[in-house]
This record gives structure tokens, C-alpha cells and sequence, in this order.
């Protein structure tokens, strides 16, 4: 609480006409102060004072340590205070049980629907299906839910298959004619993790055929966690494998750059190539200074976006598509020195 200067005390001393003034000022400035801090009109939504709250939306994320679900979930804020709505955001801490017993709570909160980033895409099912039994619309981004029974209004990811496929694109212009040995670092409990691969691991199928020589192979695919120190520790074991590997391609940024330190330790980061994905600001970064090759990169903000414009419509009476598919972009070196908001 800000404490003003005693009136009656300023009357009494030799300049009070002047320090009369001064305190009108203080008070003007004082009213100033209130109306910056939210005392004055906003359009933010439900966040402005008397605003009429339609309802509140539950979100848990796959886990909030990873900044890409961050910007889903501000994205899932933005948009859902546009149309009235507050929204509850969790993190699952990649624990499927955890998320389960959110689900539960967003249940008993009486939310009026809820958006997920499953923490795995079978396990996740049963708790959907008890929303569904509740009556709750269930609606998931980034990460598919693939359980069956799950009913699931409808989905909105990154095209992952079509992302894949540019990282294998990549890893071939990466190792050239040369060839070699490659590490997938993987998450595989991920829908989205899946597609990657297999979009990866398509192109260089179709690559390899008909090479006898300058093969790119795939010796091993391990979980990393889509997290930075598992992706530093299967890199490390993967090199005392294969100590001559040639390339890395990691689902995501965090993996990634887990695996570029791992390189740094082991002395190898010239001799190893590696292909991310995401295109986070952190990853970005990595590819301008060349420690990552390059990244198909994802609109984290455009999926929390439509994924609540879905919601909406659907709110509205509105058929929606069962499935949203955006592309991605191959992220490359050039790209970061253009890239104004990189230092």
C-alpha cells in the first residue's frame, strides 16, 4: 500500500502553498499508476473487469519445460479471452497418469471443454473416454491421441509425416554423396514423434535405392524423451557404438541440442551432422551458428490458435474437421542470418 504525505502537517510548515501543490501532483500521478495497472477499460477478454465469463477451458500440455508447449498455450490464452473464455493451463510432466488425474480435475471443475497434448497416445484413453462419458468435448493439439474408444471432437497438429520428409531431404544434403551412419533420437509414446520418423525414414529408404555405395543407414532409434539430458545420453552411448557415426536426426530442438553437447563433449561435432525439428528460438539459434544443420520448423502459436477457433465453431453448432494439418518449413542456416530476431 503507497502511503501519502499527512495534509494536515504540510499546513502547518512554511511552504505549504507549494508543497499543497506537490501533493495534488502525487495524487494525479497516484491515479496515473492505477489506471496502468488495470483500473482503466482492457481488451484482453475475460481478464477486463466485469466481463461476462462464457466458461473456462482445460489445457494440459505434454510438459511445460519444453518452450515449444508454452507458446500452444499462450496461443490457446489469446484466442479463447477473444471469445470470452478462461482457460486453466497444466502440465503433465510427460506422465500419463499425472494428465489423467488433471482430466479428473478439470471434470470436477466443470470446465466446458478440454485441450490436450497427450502424454502418450494409447495410454491417454481411458481418461478421454471419461470425459466423454461426462459430456465434455475433448480436443488435442501437437500430439494425436490414437487410442481406440477415444472419441476426440477434433485434432490440429503440424503436418509431421510432411515434416519428416524434409529432415530426410535434409540429412541428404547434409552427408552429400558420402553417406554413413545415422542416430534417430526418438520419442515414440508421441503420434507426432511417429510421423516424423517415418516421413524421415521414407526419404531415405527412396534414396538408398539402387546405391551400392554412399548408403545412409540407420543403425539405431532410441528414446531421448523429447527432452535435452536423454538426448545427450543416448548420443553419448550411440557414439561409443558407433564411433564413426556421420549424422543425427532429432524429433525435436531439446534432443537436438542434448545431442550437439554430447558431440562437444566427445570431440565430434565436426564429424557428426544433425537434423532437428521444431524451430525453436533456441534452435534457431543453433542452426545460424551452425551447430544444427537445419530444422523443419512448426507454428506452435497458429496450432493453439485454430485449435480454439475449432472449439469455437463446434461451441457454435458448426461441423469441424477431424483433423487440421500445418506444413512446416525447412529451417536452414541462411535462414537464421536473416532471421532478425536472432542476436
Amino acid at each position: 500500500m503507497v502511503k501519502l504525505p499527512n495534509l494536515e502537517i504540510i499546513k502547518e510548515s512554511q511552504g505549504y502553498i507549494m508543497k499543497k501543490k506537490m501533493y495534488m501532483l502525487i495524487i494525479s500521478l497516484l491515479s496515473l499508476v492505477f489506471l496502468g495497472c488495470g483500473g482503466g477499460s482492457s481488451e484482453d477478454g475475460p481478464a477486463e473487469v466485469g466481463a461476462e465469463i462464457k466458461g473456462t477451458i482445460g489445457v494440459s500440455v505434454l510438459t511445460l519445460g519444453n518452450p515449444f508447449f508454452n507458446v500452444i498455450a499462450e496461443g490457446v490464452r489469446e484466442e479463447a479471452a477473444k471469445h470470452g473464455y478462461d482457460v486453466i493451463v497444466v502440465d503433465g510432466d510427460r506422465d500419463v497418469q499425472k494428465q489423467a488425474n488433471q482430466i479428473d480435475d478439470f471434470l470436477t471443475k466443470g470446465v466446458a471443454a478440454i485441450i490436450l497434448n497427450p502424454c502418450d497416445r494409447q495410454s491417454i484413453g481411458p481418461a478421454i473416454e471419461k470425459a466423454n462419458r461426462a459430456g465434455v468435448p475433448v480436443f488435442t493439439c501437437d500430439l494425436k491421441c490414437v487410442a481406440e474408444g477415444a472419441e476426440v471432437v477434433s485434432h490440429v497438429g503440424s503436418d509431421n509425416l510432411q515434416g519428416g520428409k524434409l529432415a530426410g531431404e535434409a540429412m541428404i544434403e547434409a552427408l552429400s554423396e558420402q553417406g554413413g551412419k545415422v542416430l534417430v533420437v526418438h520419442f515414440p509414446q508421441a503420434n507426432s514423434c511417429q510421423l516424423r520418423v517415418q516421413g524421415f525414414e521414407e526419404v531415405i529408404g527412396r534414396y538408398n535405392q539402387g546405391l551400392s555405395a554412399g548408403l545412409i543407414e540407420v543403425v539405431a532409434q532410441l528414446d531421448g524423451g523429447g527432452v535435452r539430458d536423454e538426448g545427450y545420453k543416448v548420443t553419448e552411448d550411440t557414439l561409443q557404438a558407433h564411433p564413426d557415426l556421420r549424422g543425427i536426426f532429432a524429433i525435436n530442438d531439446p534432443s537436438g541440442l542434448g545431442a550437439r553437447a554430447a558431440l562437444e563433449k566427445a570431440g565430434k561435432q565436426d564429424q557428426v551432422v544433425i537434423v532437428a525439428f521444431d524451430g525453436q528460438p533456441e534452435g534457431k539459434q543453433a542452426i545460424k551458428d551452425g551447430k544444427i544443420f537445419a530444422d523443419p520448423i512448426q507454428f506452435p502459436d497458429l496450432i493453439g490458435k485454430k485449435t480454439v477457433e475449432l472449439m469455437m465453431d463446434y461451441f457454435a453448432g458448426i461441423e469441424v474437421d477431424k483433423e487440421v494439418l500445418i506444413p512446416t518449413e525447412l529451417y536452414r542456416q541462411q535462414d537464421g542470418l536473416e532471421d532478425a530476431s536472432l542476436k
